[in-house]
């Protein structure tokens, strides 16, 4: 079983990361950190450390004093479930589900996860199954479907939901052989650009626009590890998008917040100009949905040669599922990850990982992948797409290996998280709130901006110091 450190030196070879850079890494912290059978703490460790390893070497690039890198797992496991430990004005999170998520049997004894926490999705379901909103409502109705045809019908309804997977049946799918092939993450060349200078300024990423369009965890993990090591990252949401305000307020730290309509030219246009002068766009939507609207890939490196275009989905970006939605619980759903740990823990249905891993860990992925694009650009010029997906994450988390007996490691006690919180201001009160895990010997992370609701601010870039 590979340690973290070779874990890490694997990721960065595979984003062309120099063997020698791994030397300013110092890891500490041992296996098992959480009842888990897989190797979570470890993933959340090397994920986090490829982060805090590509804003040191940027800023090397940019003329600073070489550093040390530390991360302590234990502490890199519970910033992999920020939002749990997230307190503002000393109140805890309100319920993470909507009344109706969650698992249910179908008619042919499978279990089928679904996830209602956006008010649309929630509606869809009961449509399909002409229901109330209701869990015995739904768990009556879903008693006359086969499980893997409602997971079909509520896909092309407009639902999200997963069907539970073994491993096996998993590797079997066509969605699974599809990505075999696929590395973890995908860094490529999309057009030529002239190498770009790295601005003025005194931190890793001081000067450097990110554009962030991106909802729920994954997405938004990523562009708050940009600003951490000081880039100006403006999240972008629209007037009419549900989200989940307990995951803006941990995600948002650090970021500037517009609100645009896109199926408005006006709102269209501010995008373009955001976009026109950003170093890096990070986006979550669906597969297809930002090109439908003119922001594809290539349109980006069209409108601003150079830049750096990161794109998560759930499933990858090809095979039949490459525009099926999903989140995290989800893929872990189908993938055979909630069966092979229900499995080792000697229980019948879904068993979850202890934490929203594959989004955590993926949107650590997303913001080292962006770095090293960037620091690629400055040295051969280019615009460049970077690709990942939570079920790509899912496939490397497996190839760790398992832990025989990781399900009788107690969970984290809460004495334990209290030397990993920081308290700030905010636009919603005073936090309290896991500080970033990746600790740089002479570039510190931190927030240089408190977490504020969402449209706060003008769609306007900061000048650049």
């Amino acid at each position: 079983m590979q340690s973290t450190h070779d874990i890490l030196a694997d990721l960065w070879a595979q984003a062309g990361g120099k063997p020698t850079s791994l030397e300013a890494v110092k890891l500490t912290g041992d296996e098992p950190t959480l009842p888990s059978s897989f190797r979570v703490a470890a993933a959340a460790q090397a994920s986090i450390a490829a982060t805090g390893l590509a804003a040191a070497e940027i800023a090397r690039l940019r003329g600073g004093p070489a550093q040390t890198v530390s991360v302590d797992m234990l502490h890199a496991a519970i910033e992999c479930r920020s939002e749990r430990y997230l307190r503002v004005d000393d109140k805890p999170p309100p319920p993470a589900w909507d009344a109706i998520a969650g698992v249910y049997k179908t008619g042919d004894g499978r279990f089928v996860r679904l996830h209602t926490n956006f008010p649309h999705h929630r509606d869809n379901i009961c449509k399909l199954l002409d229901c109330a909103p209701e869990r015995d409502a739904v768990q009556a109705a879903l008693m006359t479907w086969k499980g893997e045809a409602f997971e079909t019908a509520a896909y092309a309804g407009g639902c999200v939901v997963s069907l539970m997977r073994s491993r096996e049946a998993w590797l079997a799918h066509p969605q699974a052989k599809a990505l075999k092939a696929l590395p973890l993450i995908t860094i490529e060349r999309i057009g030529e650009a002239a190498p770009r200078a790295w601005p003025n300024g005194d931190r890793p990423l001081s000067g450097l626009r990110v554009l962030d369009l991106s909802r729920v965890i994954a997405g938004p993990v990523a562009g708050r590890a940009l600003a951490a090591h000081g880039a100006d990252v403006m999240l972008v949401t629209g007037p009419t998008l549900p989200s989940i305000p307990w995951l803006v307020i941990d995600t948002g730290r650090g970021k500037l917040s517009c609100s645009l309509d896109l199926k408005s030219e006006e709102g269209r246009a501010s995008l373009r100009k955001l976009m026109s002068s950003a170093d890096i766009m990070v986006q979550g939507y669906r597969p297809q949905a930002l090109a439908a609207l003119g922001f594809s890939p290539q349109d980006a490196a069209l409108l601003n040669p150079g830049i750096v275009y990161v794109s998560l989905c759930a499933y990858g970006h090809v095979g039949p599922w490459a525009e099926r939605r999903g989140f995290d619980s989800l893929v872990q759903t189908s993938t055979g990850f909630n069966h092979a740990e229900a499995h080792a823990a000697g229980v019948d249905g879904p068993k979850e990982l202890p934490m929203q891993i594959l989004d955590h860990v993926t949107g650590y992925l997303m913001a080292f992948g962006a770095m090293m694009a960037r620091a690629r650009q400055a040295r051969e010029g280019g615009s460049w797409h970077v690709r990942v997906s939570l079920a790509q994450t899912g496939q490397w988390l497996w190839n760790l290996g398992r832990l025989p007996k990781g399900l009788e490691t107690p969970d984290i006690a809460a004495d334990a998280v209290a030397s990993f919180i920081e308290e700030s201001d905010s636009g919603f009160g005073r936090l309290r709130a896991v500080r970033h895990s990746a600790i740089l010997s002479r570039t510190p992370a931190m927030w240089s901006r408190p977490s504020v609701p969402l449209g706060h601010d003008a769609p306007e870039w900061p000048p650049r110091g």
